[in-house]
């Protein structure tokens, strides 16, 4: 049997590397898991009421692109957060998870060849595994450009060589990035766009965890773009309630941009794509109309920046992140790092490098370890305390 060779190099996905890492091993303490994005605050306090009350739309298959009361939360969202007007019928899909969103989109969007070659995929390195994934599914050629502390860890793709960015088909960007929190400013943004204006590619503007800040809110790349009057089909956000609204399980979230683009996005979702379940439907319409609990999670995951900062204070190579919940920690070797922390502690954290790929023979996430803090606040503290006596003293 002949099976395609496009995938047959990549890695295992990081959580299972992590198992066969850890799992042979006894833990040194009361595990506390810092490894996966998994917000642990609570849900919104209307989640059983609005999920109750809509309980017969379990026998109903969903709307395909999302119910239009839905589309035009999130369209209402879109220019209260962000100013960016779009049309709740035509700009906007509901996606089943954003992972969803992320590859179909490629599959959608990226062309088979560029100036009769193979189309180029640009990823930030380290990054969120499904870019790479994405770029193989569609045939494409994944280019990946360091995001290290040299460049504020951010991909700087205007580095490339003009011949390479004339084959770019698609640049994702991750903003506030996993996993190292950075976030990209409106000129960083704004540059990115004339870049790819220039070269003729798309953005793919991963957002996940915009909602989640130290101090001002990151600006988004549809409200950029819009802003700088670009080509109304030159970029594509992705948002997500798992990390606005702490609700991962509800697997919501949308795909935003140019009409023409978001027609071919529809389309492959008819054939090939989950909607979501209509009682679901409803909870994130009103998710996406309430800003009262994400205020409130906001707030805890601000203490828990300055939980962090007093922690490490003084260490050598600690990064506070502007956005997002993670922590990028240096350290000589993730793998060994993460194996020391488990034996001696019990707190089980991700190597970096399990989420970068080495080019020229480096990982740029290698040095690194990623700390998830989405623990409950005291467990978590004891988390960050155990880990910095651990590897830092």
């Amino acid at each position: 049997m002949d099976f395609p060779e496009r995938f047959s190099n990549l890695p295992d996905y990081a959580f299972p590397r992590l198992r066969r890492l850890l799992d042979g091993h006894a833990a040194g303490g009361a595990p506390i898991a810092m490894t996966i994005g998994e917000p642990q605050h609570p849900p919104p306090a209307f989640l059983a009421e609005v999920l109750a009350a809509n309980l017969d739309g379990f026998g109903k298959y969903p709307p395909n692109d999302g119910t239009p009361e839905l589309l035009a939360a999130i369209a209402a969202w879109l220019q209260r957060r962000f100013g960016a007007q779009v049309d709740a019928d035509r700009q906007i899909m509901a996606l089943n998870g954003t992972r969803e969103g992320l590859f179909n989109a490629l599959l959608a969007l990226c062309p088979e060849a560029k100036r009769g070659r193979r189309p180029v995929v640009l990823v930030p390195n380290p990054f969120y595994q499904v870019y790479a994934v994405a770029a193989l599914a569609a045939e494409a050629e994944p280019r990946y450009v360091p995001a290290t502390a040299a460049t504020g860890f951010l991909p700087d793709y205007a580095a490339l060589a003009p011949e390479v960015l004339d084959q770019v088909a698609v640049a994702y960007l991750c903003s506030p990035s996993n996993p190292q929190g950075a976030v990209a400013s409106r000129d960083e943004l704004a540059r990115l766009i004339a870049l790819a204006e220039k070269h003729d590619f798309l953005i793919f503007a991963d957002e996940c965890y915009s909602e989640i800040y130290r101090d001002a809110p990151p600006v988004g790349a549809l409200q950029v773009a819009q802003e700088m009057g670009a080509d109304p089909e030159r970029v594509f956000v992705f948002h997500s309630l798992s990390k606005r609204s702490n609700l991962p399980g509800l697997r919501s979230g949308f795909v935003a941009g140019g009409a023409e683009g978001m027609a071919r996005i529809k389309q492959l979702r008819n054939y090939a794509g989950a909607p979501l379940p209509l009682p679901l439907q409803r909870v994130a319409e009103r998710a996406w109309a309430d800003e009262a609990h994400v205020e409130v999670n906001r707030a805890l995951y601000q203490e828990k920046y300055r939980i962090a900062d007093k922690v490490f204070a003084g260490l050598q190579g600690y990064r506070a992140p502007a956005g997002g919940f993670f922590l990028w920690l240096p350290v000589e070797d993730g793998e060994q790092a993460a194996l020391k922390l488990w034996r001696e502690t019990g707190v089980r954290v991700l190597p970096g490098g399990y989420l970068g790929r080495e080019v020229n023979g480096t990982n740029p996430g290698k040095g690194y370890i990623r700390v998830a803090m989405v623990a409950p606040k005291d467990d978590m503290q004891r988390g960050l305390e155990q880990l910095r006596d651990c590897l830092y003293r």
